[in-house]
């Protein structure tokens, strides 16, 4: 059987309410079985039977973040099914078009916090399934349970004449299946003690717009030479117990999620297997420095990610309050990232002057698909082994440094005073007008230029290294003249006057007491 219903957004929408964050409006509710089919016990629906329903509607330019469809679901559902589909219209250069996102919560509620939490795709797919036993990548398996279900709309922009939309929703009956129990990657690998271990932590798989599954990117992850990885789908934990089998004693695979709000997104790294993170809300709306704890509860770090990127609600917009790293490089190296790097190293001047904590940056790929290459860049972190405690531990303390592949290494240090010395991410306990000693080993560079930055700008620039790629750079100062000293790497200038592309960029050490 299939009903067709209509449900304009205008005078007659259910109603505009606030969830606790982003606003959103529900529309009506959606019914199956009535009548007589409504009371009938659910073993006497036949087995495999199904029923259908299609909502159609437009959304007008400045609708709220999210449209709520409530779908009353009864008894013996063993799939619950949903396909959409929208208009894009043509737009005048400058204007956006028509961008629908999708999701689904169950009979829990959607209630901020993700209690009802079933599954995300945003617009990377036109329809989803969910049973016991499987579901749509980005989707929760788990039993399709009596009660009322909401698929989540988001449009993302909205064309100048509106966003007509069409979802169908189809209900197979019978037994319920079973979930088979989850298994998720474990937190240690077969490291190499205190070591230098290279990883990626932003990268996308099927389970959210990536085109890669996880097998595939833990091959390109080990032909990279990384020593971990991190899962960071859109706004769902859909992956984390299909990256189990793929772990080993030289792979480390940590577990986490993008939160892809409309105010910018954040990579939550390593957090607790099974963790999902909330993301609807915006800035003005204060629920972030909430999440960000729930990031830090479940054992992760909060990574704003590509804080100056262009797409829409792509941009950081929630400060830096909350951070525990800075995702200064994303992928291939372009403007932003220079823009990125340029407003972390104004903040590490800003936490200098008041005398507060620094947050230290990294770098990842934020691969999707081909030819996005994972590892490109990669953070490289000194840890006291291979394992998700220890990385992050690494992370957090900004005893990394960020290079464009695993050819590229570093080796940078201060030195003064009597025997001290420091390394990146520590701190050279010096008097003030002690002589240091700056000194950075580059290896795997050819061609490249080597940059001493300190909180007064780049005071040192070294000649190209040779042919090798291989050179060292020594600089002496004091802590009166400079309060930190960091080292960049860069490739040949594309534009004269301006720096070239990063090779390779240090997390910094501090001088003084």
């Amino acid at each position: 059987m299939c009903e067709d219903v209509h449900h304009p957004i205008g005078p007659n929408r259910r109603g505009l309410f606030v969830t606790g964050a982003a606003a959103a409006i529900t529309l009506g509710t959606v019914s199956f079985a009535s009548g007589a089919e409504r009371r009938a016990p659910a073993r006497d629906r036949k087995p495999g039977g199904t029923e259908t329903r299609t909502v159609r509607g437009t959304l007008p330019t400045g609708s709220p973040d999210f449209v709520y469809l409530p779908v009353e679901v009864p008894d013996g559902v063993a799939e619950f099914r949903a396909a959409y589909t929208y208009e894009k219209p043509t737009v005048p250069p400058g204007t956006q078009g028509n961008a629908l996102d999708i999701g689904v919560f169950d009979e829990r509620g959607t209630e901020p916090g993700g209690k009802g939490f079933r599954g995300w795709s945003g617009g990377a797919r036109t329809e989803f399934f969910i049973r016991a036993d499987e579901a749509t990548p980005g989707y929760i398996p788990g039993r399709v349970r009596e009660g009322t279900w909401y698929i989540a709309l988001g449009p993302y922009t909205v064309a100048p004449e509106g966003l007509p939309y069409e979802v169908t929703i189809t209900l197979t009956y019978g037994a319920p299946g079973r979930t088979p129990r989850p298994a998720y990657p474990p937190e240690r690998a077969k490291g190499r003690g205190r070591a230098w271990y290279r990883g990626d932590c932003h990268l996308h798989s099927v389970h959210s717009d990536g085109r890669r599954t996880p097998a595939e990117i833990a091959a390109l992850a080990r032909e990279a030479g990384l020593d971990f990885i991190n899962s960071s789908e859109h706004n769902t934990h859909s992956a984390h117990p299909h990256w189990a089998e793929l772990a080993g004693d030289d792979l480390l695979i940590m577990l986490g999620e993008e939160v892809t709000t409309r105010n910018g997104h954040v990579v939550a790294l390593g957090v607790d297997p099974g963790t999902f993170i909330d993301w609807r809300y915006r800035a003005r709306d204060n629920r972030f420095g909430k999440y960000a704890r729930k990031v830090r509860d479940a054992g992760g770090l909060v990574v704003p990610a590509h804080p100056h990127a262009t797409c829409v609600g792509c941009n950081w917009k929630f400060g830096f309050g909350d951070a525990d790293v800075i995702e200064a490089w994303n992928g291939a190296y372009t403007p932003d990232d220079e823009i990125a790097l340029a407003d972390w190293d104004s903040q590490l001047v800003a936490s200098v002057r008041g005398g507060r904590p620094w947050i230290p940056a990294m770098g990842n790929s934020d691969a999707h698909r081909d030819p996005d290459r994972i590892g490109g860049p990669q953070t490289v972190v000194l840890a006291d082994d291979l394992t998700r405690e220890a990385i992050q531990d690494g992370i957090r303390r900004g005893r990394s440094y960020v290079a464009e592949s695993n050819s590229v290494e570093l080796a940078f240090s201060a030195a003064g005073g009597k025997g001290r010395h420091a390394g990146i991410g520590g701190r050279l306990d010096v008097d003030r007008d002690d002589p240091v000693t700056v000194r950075l080993d580059v290896k795997g560079a050819p061609g490249c230029t080597a940059r001493i930055v300190t909180d007064q700008g780049v005071l040192h620039t070294s000649p190209a290294l040779p042919e090798s790629g291989t050179g060292t750079v020594e600089w002496r100062t004091t802590a009166s003249y400079a309060a930190y000293v960091r080292a960049e790497v860069r490739h040949a200038p594309v534009t004269p006057g301006l720096p070239g592309p990063l090779t390779a960029f240090t997390n910094p050490i501090f001088l003084g007491r």
